[in-house]
């Protein structure tokens, strides 16, 4: 099954939905990252409910997230836009830790129970948008539930697993989020708690080849009507011309620094570890350029 994302409606406008399955993103950063089960699972749902962020927005529209925990897996990083584009990486891709107590992968012992969850919204004006919550249990469904509420004023559940295989590999990645709207009732309210109460996890549904359209309608009472199916992939935008600018940044005494001491200067990009190789010519080059400003 192809990763993408559905966007759904239900209860007459009073509820949204959106169901993806994420597996092949999610096993493309595990790649890219040389990443241990554990970091695979914690980056793969910060990036599974950014991808759906990302959907929420419009045009050529763009978020980040930052989840800031205490744990050993220092910062998650996400970027996603409303075209189904995500990259994502964390600080140290290689911790690793015992099952936790009910025998899974321990994401709230890797991202830490205390510290932040941010999201920063380009909405094209001149501020970009900011909120952010306190993590409140690491597990991140539970914190980007509460950032939903918290901070858009949007009651919301969102449900996110990544199963990781034997071999180290991403066998599914999956999730959801639903958003109560004004207008829905409490019986509404009780007849989703009760089936999220009663479904079985993300990824057990997705490993029996349940979609996201009927994860959805499983949890939701009545008709759920669908709009839009978005592809979601793995996408870095970085590019030599970006990490020249970074160079410049430095200043033109760092960049001799470089050249006196190793010849050149290698740049790996955080997202994709894709690497950028700059001679003593070319950091010359970029010297001369910020002598003439």
């Amino acid at each position: 099954m192809s990763d993408y994302i559905v966007r759904a409606t239900a209860l007459e406008g009073k509820l949204r939905a959106f169901g993806t399955i994420t597996t092949g993103l999610v096993e493309e950063l595990r790649n890219r990252h040389n990443a241990t089960p554990v970091a695979t699972a914690a980056m793969g749902r910060a990036a599974t409910v950014g991808a759906i962020m990302g959907i929420m927005l419009k045009g050529k529209d763009r978020l980040t997230i930052q989840v800031k925990g205490n744990g050993p897996i220092g910062q998650i990083v996400v970027d996603a836009n409303a075209e189904g584009e995500v990259r994502a990486y964390c600080t140290n891709p290689q911790v690793d830790l015992p099952l936790n107590s009910i025998g899974k992968l321990d994401v709230a012992g890797a991202v830490g129970r205390d510290g932040f969850l941010y999201v920063i919204k380009d909405l094209g004006l001149k501020e970009p948008y900011r909120g952010s919550v306190e993590i409140i249990s690491g597990e991140l469904g539970e914190d980007f539930a509460y950032y939903f509420t918290q901070s858009e004023q949007t009651p919301s559940v969102v449900g996110v697993g990544v199963l990781v295989d034997r071999d180290y590999t991403v066998k599914v990645a999956g999730g959801f989020i639903l958003q109560l709207l004004p207008g829905v009732t409490d019986e509404e309210i009780s007849y989703i708690e009760e089936k999220l109460s009663q479904i079985p996890g993300v990824t057990s549904l997705l490993s029996e080849g349940t979609t996201p359209e009927t994860i959805l309608e499983r949890l939701i009472p009545g008709e759920v009507k669908f709009h839009e199916k978005v592809p979601v992939r793995f996408r870095c935008s970085c590019n030599r011309e970006r990490l020249e600018g970074v160079l410049v940044s430095l200043g033109a005494e760092e960049l001799r620094s470089m050249i006196e001491e190793d010849q050149g200067a290698e740049l790996v990009c955080s997202f994709c570890k894709d690497k950028y190789f700059f001679s003593s010519e070319q950091l010359e080059t970029l010297i001369d350029q910020i002598q003439q400003k």
